[in-house]
């Protein structure tokens, strides 16, 4: 492998879309130089046909590229753009298998409920493709995250009008959490002295022993936690805010994430289904059952399900299931038009990406007369809940934040091979009856154990020791570079956090800190901390676990930038490559659902350029390579462009998308690559397609903003057409013109 290749990856909905447009230009401007950028399949739909491909024909194979890419992650010269790709939850899964199978590709049903030990193989073959199948096989390495300097320059000049005022005379708005009972309370947690195998163990009262989990390879140094989420009290817990929203008129909100705990957030959204929704659900419980009713995919995991009952039974359910309403709190809302609420599906509500819109829209959610209101916003478990809630408690103190003026919270992540609780989805079981669940070494020594009723819900994580060394070190690094206080958010009342801070205090001495302002500090007093330097316009560099990582870049962004799309981030891997990352994909969905309906693509693909910066920087760091580190310096130049001259998509049809953003890009990449004096040739070589962009300037945008205002076909939502995705993306034949002929 040439280390001046740049592996481009192929994903889903909008991203997947947008580079139709992106990628040619990137591939038309590198030509010549040395510069190579491919594409690899990792897609839901990808990562299904290539771990099905028995019955395909040779054309529908394709290579399993997520494990090539894993193997690419672990050598120097890896240098991979990473967009973001669907974490499946099992109706996505379902989704894109029947749109697999209506396209001629004969892959097998995903088994719900499985009936015998295949069904039970397909299965546990199925959940490779599941929740974050992506990000722990990519992520070797730790996360820098931060907003690009003149990104959040130009957000301050120009800042996102989004936001909404908190009420002066107060909010009835609340994060929840529980007090007891919760994965918080029960965690316990070891560092392991010395490699050894261990297995999970499941003993039931009578002494009977059944093997969960048969090897798990453990480091020297290694951490490993268990904890338990009681089932019963979550169910009170749920029944008590239910009650609660009720008696105060507010919307109900529960907020988990159930893409990327795929075991135990669908769990867990199910029981606040089968709780809001009892009366009903109880009344059919042996029918529901038996034609194989879901909660665990929400409340259409029921409805989709009636369709096998005659015609008057399913209307006597879907009636008693709307009688439920009138004596419960109103649902927060996903979509008012379609009737659909927070408890419709697990992956439409995903907390990083919906408690800032809370705050961003003072404390309120859409009700069903699509007029916002003030919600009780549930997450259950009180390792995370305690920061939302203080947020939401200083926004409602203090006023709603200013864009214009806010600092930022950039963010070092501990994610690197398979760190903390997204890494544990093959760890976390659901107990089958009362008992004890326990992690056992081979010579037979319990290291962790956890008492369980029926139904509680087991996680054991891990996270590696040469992992936290880099993470310490990066956080170091990051900041002496911004000279901003570094704040570790670990919390020594959580046994995983305990073991963490030990290994801080060790690793901590090993780098210079002389002059730097580094703590360590529960996650609601570093949310006060950081809260503070930001109503003062001061930046703060938080330090975080992976799960609070994924959080914490998606709160702040969305508040000082408008999305965390357009935030930075860059993976240096352990082994010396790179891994960019383009942002979040929480809204992708919505954006193919216009374009489908409108033709008007609102994704911006901001991240994907300053992704591009950074690769392209490595390549020059790398080889010496004088020509990447001019595309790098001019494409720098003219993202800044690009974003003071406001080329980015509006969220409205008829006006600039994201073709019409990217082709701005070019234009403004291409000046830049024409003006500069480093590189003759090239300064030649681009004279000629700046001179040629900016005369049909008129022309190129006429043209894509005739292909809007009407509905469009792809071809498939899940696997588009490529052609057809190409003439949808690639609208103008004057701009296509001018790429291709470079």
């Amino acid at each position: 492998m040439t280390k001046l290749k740049i592996v481009w990856t192929k994903i889903d909905e909008a991203p997947a879309l947008a580079t139709h447009t992106l990628l040619p230009i990137v591939q038309a401007y590198t030509k010549g130089s040395g510069i190579e950028v491919e594409t690899k399949d990792i897609s839901l739909t990808g990562r299904i046909i290539a771990n099905f491909p028995d019955k395909l024909t040779d054309e529908q194979k394709i290579p399993d590229c997520l494990k090539q890419l894993g193997e690419l992650a672990k050598t120097p010269d890896g240098n991979i753009i990473k967009l973001p790709n669907i974490s499946a939850t099992i109706p996505q899964l379902q989704a894109a298998i029947k749109e697999l199978q209506e396209k001629g590709y004969d892959i097998p049903d995903y088994p719900e409920e499985p009936k015998n030990e295949a069904d039970k193989a397909l299965q546990a073959k199925f959940a490779k493709v599941l929740g974050s199948a992506v990000n722990p096989v990519l992520r070797e390495g730790n996360s820098d995250r931060r907003p690009a300097a003149s990104v959040k320059k130009f957000a301050q000049k120009f800042p996102h009008k989004m936001m909404r005022d908190w009420p002066e005379t107060g909010s009835k708005a609340r994060v929840v959490h529980m007090d007891e009972k919760d994965f918080f309370e029960s965690e316990n947690s070891t560092t392991m002295e010395k490699a050894c195998d261990v297995k999970i163990e499941f003993v039931d009262d009578d002494g009977n022993v059944t093997v969960l989990k048969d090897k798990i390879s453990l480091l020297a140094g290694e951490i490993i936690d268990t904890a338990v989420m009681n089932v019963a009290g979550l169910r009170k817990f749920y029944a008590e805010q239910i009650d609660a929203a009720h008696k105060d008129g507010v919307l109900l909100s529960l907020h988990l994430k159930a893409t990327m705990m795929k075991v135990s957030d669908p769990i867990m959204f199910g029981h606040c289904v089968s709780v809001y929704y009892k009366d009903a659900l109880e009344k059919h419980a042996y029918l529901l059952d038996e034609i194989g009713a879901n909660v665990n995919n929400g409340l259409a995991g029921v409805l989709e399900k009636l369709d096998k009952l005659p015609a008057d039974k399913k209307a006597e359910i879907e009636a008693d299931i709307a009688a439920v309403y009138e004596n419960r709190p109103a649902l927060a809302m996903v979509d008012s038009r379609k009737g659909i609420t927070n408890l419709h599906v697990p992956n439409n509500i995903i907390v990083d990406a919906s408690m800032p819109n809370v705050v961003r829209d003072g404390g309120k959610m859409w009700n069903n007369d699509d007029q916002l209101q003030d919600c009780i916003a549930m997450v259950p478990d009180r390792c995370y809940a305690t920061m939302y809630k203080e947020i939401l408690e200083n926004a409602k103190k203090n006023g709603q934040f200013d864009p214009s003026t806010m600092g930022s919270v950039s963010n070092v992540g501990l994610m690197a091979q398979k760190a903390e609780e997204y890494g544990s989805h093959d760890k976390t079981f659901e107990a089958s009856a009362a008992g004890k669940i326990r992690v056992v070494d081979f010579s037979g020594v319990t290291l962790l154990e956890q008492t369980v009723e029926v139904g509680d819900i087991f996680r054991m994580c891990q996270v590696k020791d040469e992992p936290i060394r880099d993470w310490v070190k990066l956080a170091v690094t990051r900041a002496k570079a911004s000279e901003s206080p570094a704040i570790f958010w670990l919390d020594e009342r959580r046994g995983h956090d305990t073991e963490i801070i030990k290994k801080v205090n060790k690793y901590l001495p090993d780098h210079d800190t002389t002059g730097l302002d580094i703590h360590i500090m529960k996650p609601v007093d570093a949310m006060k901390f950081s809260l503070k330097r930001i109503r003062k316009g001061e930046d703060t560099i938080s330090v975080t676990g992976n799960v609070l990582r994924d959080y914490l870049t998606d709160l702040f962004p969305i508040l000082e930038l408008g999305t965390s799309a357009r935030m930075l981030s860059i993976v240096p891997l352990l082994n010396g490559g790179g891994l960019f990352e383009t942002g979040a994909g929480g809204s992708a969905p919505k954006h193919v659902q216009q374009l489908l309906k409108e033709g008007h693509i609102r994704w911006d693909s901001l991240g994907e350029y300053c992704a591009l910066v950074p690769s392209l920087e490595l390549i020059a760091e790398k080889t010496n390579s004088e020509k990447a580190a001019l595309f790098a310096e001019t494409l720098d130049q003219a993202i800044g462009k690009y974003l003071e001259n406001a080329r980015y998509p509006s969220r409205k049809v008829n006006e600039i998308d994201n073709r019409g953003s990217t082709f701005y890009l070019a234009m403004y990449w291409a000046q830049a690559l024409a003006t500069q004096n480093k590189d003759v040739s090239v300064q030649a070589r681009f004279a000629k397609a700046a001179k040629a962009l900016k005369e049909n300037e008129t022309k190129i945008t006429e043209e894509l903003l005739a292909a809007q205002g009407k509905p469009v076909d792809l071809g498939g939502y899940y696997l588009p057409d490529p052609e057809k995705a190409t003439k949808v993306m690639r609208p103008s034949a004057t701009f296509n013109a001018i790429i291709d002929a470079m």
